[in-house]
């Protein structure tokens, strides 16, 4: 498939107020990021000499599902923004008069993504630049999860899901019960950054990924009761790191007050965590998980989590 030639400056363009659709944080993550490096992980995608009507180039493509994540789109939401929001425009490279991506080319693209396995290698590019940056302080990772709930119904006598990867889980907490998905993370401790990231269905305990969360070259590991076991704890030590992991209670015995106190210093450190839920939630607007199927689930949730770190870089560099 061709490519279509996009982003020419026109004669409107000339005459339009100095600063009209400027938005600061895009325009910094836009000068940040080393585009042209996941232009080269998506180049197969298309060719000049593939057959078919002129498509969308990739990068823009790719450009604009990290908007959709930024502002917590659906696809005919992006669509709209793009043709309506010059600052949306600027980012992705299109000029004032040309018109957006259609929601379905946006979608399949999304989908292939999907289907290549490109995710989790276009999330590891974003975090190997943002070490090559010195933003990642690699002092500590913190470990947590959260329950998202799945937009299709919930099964019943009378029916079940149209989404067979979803699975109930209780709010630790809270009334009531979570029909959907979990995101697992490794935080960096001091840049907020989100390391790695994995999904699953709502009913796996938290602890079961969590050995994945850790990368392997930070210095400590914080971590709530959920993660506290005597395997986990012991290899941390064998590996020299520090284990900041708080103890729980077992049916024998309560814990003593010297480990209520040391649980109370690991909560007040690792609350930094909940900060990156809080963003992803309800700056970026991840209430739900739009689509159905694990694969999708977790393609919505790694965007997401790709898009957190671009907002998070802006922040920093901006000295915030």
């Amino acid at each position: 498939m061709a490519i279509k030639q996009i982003g020419q400056p026109t004669f409107i363009e000339a005459f339009l107020p100095k600063g009209l659709g400027k938005n600061e944080a895009l325009d910094r993550i836009s000068g940040l990021v080393k585009w042209y490096r996941f232009e080269k992980l998506l180049a197969h995608f298309r060719s000049d000499e593939t057959p078919g009507r002129p498509g969308y180039p990739v990068l823009l493509l790719f450009r604009a599902l990290l908007l959709q994540s930024l502002y917590g789109l659906s696809e005919r939401e992006l669509e709209d923004a793009l043709n309506d929001r010059l600052s949306f425009k600027r980012f992705v490279g299109l000029n004032i008069e040309e018109p957006a991506p259609d929601h379905t080319v946006l979608c399949r693209f999304r989908n292939e993504l999907i289907a290549q396995n490109l995710l989790d290698r276009l999330f590891a590019e974003l975090n190997r630049q943002l070490e090559r940056a010195g933003v990642v302080l690699k002092r500590g990772t913190m470990l947590d999860a959260t329950l998202i709930e799945a937009v299709s119904r919930r099964p019943s006598d009378e029916r079940p899901s149209v989404d067979p990867d979803a699975a109930f889980a209780k709010r630790q907490g809270k009334a009531g019960s979570t029909f959907g998905y979990k995101a697992h993370v490794g935080v960096d401790e001091g840049s907020g950054l989100i390391r790695v990231v994995i999904t699953t269905p709502a009913n796996v305990n938290d602890t079961t990924p969590a050995d994945d969360l850790i990368c392997g070259d930070e210095r400590s590991v914080w971590a709530d009761g959920a993660y506290d076991t005597h395997a986990r704890i012991a290899r941390l030590q064998a590996e020299g790191k520090k284990s900041r992991i708080a103890r729980r209670p077992n049916k024998h015995r309560q814990l003593p007050a010297r480990l209520k106190r040391y649980n109370q210093l690991i909560a007040r450190r690792r609350a930094a965590v909940e900060t990156t839920f809080a963003t992803m939630k309800h700056r970026m607007h991840l209430h739900c998980i739009r689509y159905i199927g694990l694969a999708k689930a977790e393609a919505q949730i790694t965007m997401t989590a790709m898009a957190f770190n671009l907002r998070r870089w802006a922040a920093i560099t901006a000295g915030v």
